[in-house]
């Protein structure tokens, strides 16, 4: 036991600053998550949700008295919610690779699931669920005493509905963490988090890849499903 908690203890100093391992390793899983994610692998959530496991310790710095010693409740709340929509993307890519299977479809080969746009009634929800979330919650995480209320906010509800939207399938999700990343780099500079800060600039850019990825494979596949649809020329006689 005493090995695990010098391991989980464990820091380095960077130009003075002290860094846990534990923020490195809990980001690198995340990050290995969200390469699984942009290949639509189900491995991307259980990997996940070691990472959010360890970085939920980091970010609450005042209770386990990390070298920052700042409780960002936002940051540690979304650590949770990361480990509850995490078991149900799991379970839902899951089930969708098992159903193509039963069904003898080879269309989507390895991966999970099919990219696909939202619905404009689901695009609609998304922001109004994004500004009143922001908006009860950081109220919450300024009574909490959280660091950084609002961004805290915006960062939670952008990451609970970016998880939601990737376990549904929807491409719209990578732009949601293109909106976390935007305000999550400077709340994490400014509070000391400064390993967490690089890999969610490294994210933004991984961002933009996955989206464009994910765009052009269910354009692909939504192209060939809608060939297989027209009737043939034989047919049509």
């Amino acid at each position: 036991m005493s090995i695990l908690v010098d391991l989980l203890d464990a820091q380095f100093l960077i130009a003075g600053i002290p860094i846990l391992w534990r923020e490195i390793v809990g980001n690198l899983f995340g990050l290995a998550s969200a390469i699984g994610g942009m290949r639509r692998q189900v491995w991307a959530w259980p990997v996940g949700i070691v990472g959010n496991a360890l970085l939920l310790t980091v970010f609450l710095g005042g209770v386990f008295h990390t070298p920052q010693d700042l409780d960002l409740y936002g940051q540690a709340g979304r650590q949770v919610m990361f480990l509850a929509v995490s078991v149900y993307g799991w379970w839902t890519w899951s089930l969708g690779k098992r159903r193509a299977r039963a069904l003898g479809l080879d269309y989507a080969g390895q991966e999970a699931v099919v990219p696909k746009w939202a619905s404009w009634s689901e695009r609609i929800g998304i922001v109004v669920a994004m500004a009143v979330g922001t908006a009860a919650l950081s109220l919450l995480f300024r009574a909490l005493g959280s660091w950084g209320p609002v961004a805290d906010a915006w960062i939670f509800m952008g990451s609970l509905l970016a998880t939601y939207g990737m376990a549904r399938g929807w491409t719209e999700f990578w732009l949601l963490w293109i909106a976390v990343d935007i305000v999550g780099v400077p709340l994490l500079l400014t509070a000391g988090y400064y390993p967490s800060a690089v890999l969610y600039i490294v994210y933004a850019g991984f961002v933009l890849w996955g989206f464009i990825v994910w765009w052009r494979v269910g354009r692909r596949f939504h192209a060939a499903r809608a060939l297989e649809r027209e009737p043939s020329p034989n047919n049509a006689a």
